[in-house]
């Protein structure tokens, strides 16, 4: 071969070698980028799932089954301990125009809930449609025979071994008795209570924050249930919660004195009335099934709503004016349930003051 056709072969081999090493090194980079974008996809992945679970609602979740403790509200049984961690706080009126409390736990683990007090029949009520456990610390009559007529799964401490209840010594009996969930739930498993539930919540909650724009200022609430029990709640701004008053004495934890507080707060206006039976205790009845008219009140504003309930053991459904039910915000709920008269006011700071004619 001619000197001039092996420099055209070798120039050729030049350039061959020069291509493959090009779509070499393209192939290394694209393979490069791929990894990148996979792991890139995967990072973004566990971003998004991340971000769902934070979406989840926080104050009702998992398959625990709720516990609902009748707690006495007499002023000698406080400071109260479990308030600030149930979920939700029942407050309606029984005899003497003393009001009685039922606090939901769902999957909390307290040392010290109470003090614990005796059962009345409408707080059953509640205690079903929540698909609770019912705890309580003796009964009234009447309760005694709709724990019975319902098939209700109900602790008393006055049927207790002495373990799962106790009293203590820096308070006066009948205001002393205490518990505690690792206590209930061992005593539940004992009487093959089912310990899971799979019951939405009463409650709509969302994971977005609800503002209520078009609500009135609600930064002072005050709800007499009787002439002896009002309580107020005074708005903190800062924290976006309610802070809890009854009698004019702020309301604290037992153990950490810490102020009472809540994110929503519920109020339905129903009638209750005094039962004649042969004890002649004044013992109260409540009429709660039907419509009532209430409002719902967070992050400092209040909306007018209906409140629904269809039988004792059915959930109440709470709406708003338009017949949609009411999206609430994640966090505790106190509800009381009040007299139809009962002079509830709602002010602003401009001293705007609502009352409970909800229905005009």
């Amino acid at each position: 071969m001619q000197k001039g056709g092996i420099k055209v072969l070798i120039v050729i081999l030049v350039i061959l070698i020069i291509v493959a090493g090009g779509v070499l090194a393209y192939k290394i980079m694209q393979d490069k980028n791929n990894t990148e974008t996979i792991s890139g996809s995967e990072e973004e992945n566990n971003e998004l799932v991340a971000t769902i679970e934070q979406k989840e609602v926080q104050i009702y979740n998992g398959n625990d089954r709720p516990i609902a403790v009748m707690i006495d509200n007499h002023n000698g049984a406080w400071p109260q301990a479990g308030l600030q961690q149930a979920y939700m706080v029942y407050e309606i009126i029984v005899e003497g125009g003393e009001t009685r409390l039922m606090a939901l736990f769902k999957g909390a683990d307290l040392e010290k809930i109470g003090p614990v007090r005796s059962a009345r029949h409408y707080f059953i009520d509640y205690a079903m449609e929540n698909d609770a456990i019912y705890v309580h610390f003796g009964q009234s009559p009447q309760a005694q025979s709709d724990i019975k007529k319902f098939s209700i799964n109900d602790i008393n401490g006055i049927s207790e071994d002495g373990t799962t209840f106790w009293r203590v010594k820096d308070k006066y009996a009948p205001h002393n008795a205490v518990t505690s969930t690792e206590k209930l739930l061992e005593s539940a498993k004992s009487k093959n209570y089912r310990t899971t539930s799979t019951e939405e919540s009463v409650l709509n909650y969302v994971t977005d924050e609800v503002n209520l724009e078009d609500g009135q200022v609600a930064e002072t609430i005050t709800i007499p249930h009787s002439d002896l029990q009002t309580v107020t709640y005074e708005y903190d701004t800062e924290n976006q919660v309610y802070v809890r008053y009854a009698r004019g004495e702020e309301q604290v934890d037992w153990d950490t004195e810490e102020p009472v507080k809540t994110k929503n707060i519920i109020i339905t206006f129903c009638d209750n009335y005094t039962l004649t039976d042969s004890e002649n205790k004044g013992r109260q009845g409540l009429k709660n099934i039907g419509t009532f008219d209430g409002y719902y009140i967070t992050n400092g504003k209040a909306i007018k709503i209906q409140c629904i309930k269809e039988a004792r053991d059915e959930k109440t459904i709470y709406q708003d004016m338009n017949g949609n039910e009411i999206e609430v915000n994640d966090g505790n709920t106190f509800v009381h349930i009040c007299p139809t008269d009962a002079d509830v006011t709602i002010e602003g700071p401009e001293e705007t003051t609502a009352t409970n004619t909800v229905s005009e």
